[in-house]
């Protein structure tokens, strides 16, 4: 005998942080709310990543959503029981030349007169009383006063962890195999059983493409594997997280002295093996930047390295919205920068859920915009 269709108000398709932090808003909101993760919660991207919580250097379309996720970061405890090991201090973009120092003037001008007032461009001299082991190549940078960082596997744990308290069920190693209608519902099929609901979420990150396609959505995303680099404890040099203006980078020392480096170089992200293989090549060039920043790290020596794997759009925005069949919702395709919004997004998504119009601007984010 078949068994039968387990049911919900919503099944969400990926248990990452995004997918957790939307599960958390529907629950407290009385949906039953059920999230299938093929592996385990933060196993991919939102696990392994660098754990920035940054408004600096956002594309103009991602800074209001950014905004007020970054406002929510500043109460972690209140939303998920946890701090999340989030640290709130400075996040710079240092400029080597003065061609990178007027970009960034030009950026805060555009800033300027769309209302936002949360960056500025810093001379060398303030630079130096902020990092004074940064090199004197560096002439400047665009500079932000209250982004930080935060543990990444410890944050989606934590929205896990809140989401299941208020109701939520997360079942783990429960890949999708097939979705399709039943009547004005989706039924999901799993080689454990199937989900019947009127309401799909697909927030699967790197497999968010295939999972859209399933739900009528042809949405173009490629897999990669931003890499990360860890060295050996090092004595007490920076406070700040810091990047460049001019190369992939983001650097931070952690409370043990290590260092930890990545910035968005890319390795080589299989979908179907759930694997990934280091750029050898890309890491040596971003451990390169990090030298040329700050010159104590020449004598340094990496201990670890690792990647996950992401989804990346053609704009490098992520797809949050409606899709085409009645019933279905995106959030996935954040490229590598997602994990600082995943507070808002689980707002956001929610208020779509319950037909409400949401209170940020996510028409940049449309699904169909690759079709326009």
């Amino acid at each position: 005998m078949k068994a039968k269709a387990r049911t919900a108000d919503v099944v969400i398709v990926g248990g990452g942080i995004h997918g957790c932090s939307v599960a958390l808003q529907l629950v407290r909101r009385g949906l039953k709310t059920i999230v299938l993760e093929k592996d385990h919660v933060a196993r991919h991207a939102s696990g392994v990543n660098a754990g920035g919580v940054r408004r600096l250097g956002r594309d103009l379309a991602e800074v209001p959503i950014a905004q007020a996720s970054w406002e929510l970061w500043q109460d972690m405890p209140g939303l998920v029981n946890d701090d999340c090991g989030y640290r709130s201090s400075r996040y710079l973009k240092v400029a080597r030349n003065n061609k990178e120092l007027q970009q960034a003037r030009i950026r805060v001008r555009e800033l300027h007169a769309l209302g936002f007032k949360h960056e500025e461009v810093i001379d060398r001299e303030t630079l130096n009383e902020f990092m004074p082991a940064v090199s004197e190549d560096c002439v400047g940078a665009l500079h932000v006063e209250g982004d930080g960082a935060a543990q990444p596997f410890r944050t989606t744990i934590a929205f896990k962890r809140r989401a299941q308290d208020f109701g939520a069920v997360i079942e783990q190693g429960m890949p999708v195999t097939c979705l399709g209608r039943k009547g004005n519902n989706w039924l999901v099929r799993t080689p454990s059983g199937n989900f019947e609901t009127p309401v799909i979420i697909n927030t699967a990150g790197a497999w968010g493409g295939r999972i859209a396609e399933w739900l009528g959505d042809k949405i173009p995303l490629e897999a990669h594997a931003p890499m990360l680099a860890i060295t050996e404890r090092m004595c007490r040099f920076v406070d700040p997280v810091v990047g460049t203006l001019g190369d992939a980078l983001s650097f931070k020392q952690l409370d043990n002295g290590t260092v930890l480096i990545g910035g968005g170089v890319r390795g080589v992200a299989s979908l179907d093996n759930n694997s990934t293989k280091l750029d050898m090549a890309g890491l040596s060039r971003f451990l390169k930047t990090a030298q040329d920043v700050f010159p104590v790290m020449r004598n340094t020596n990496v201990v670890r390295m690792w990647a996950g794997i992401e989804g990346y759009t053609r704009d490098n925005l992520p797809v949050i919205g409606k899709g085409s069949e009645s019933g279905v919702f995106h959030a996935f395709g954040f490229s590598a920068h997602g994990f600082q919004l995943a507070p808002a997004v689980g707002f956001t998504v929610s208020h779509l859920v319950m037909g409400e119009t949401p209170n940020l601007p996510i028409k940049p984010f449309a699904v169909g915009r690759f079709h326009v």
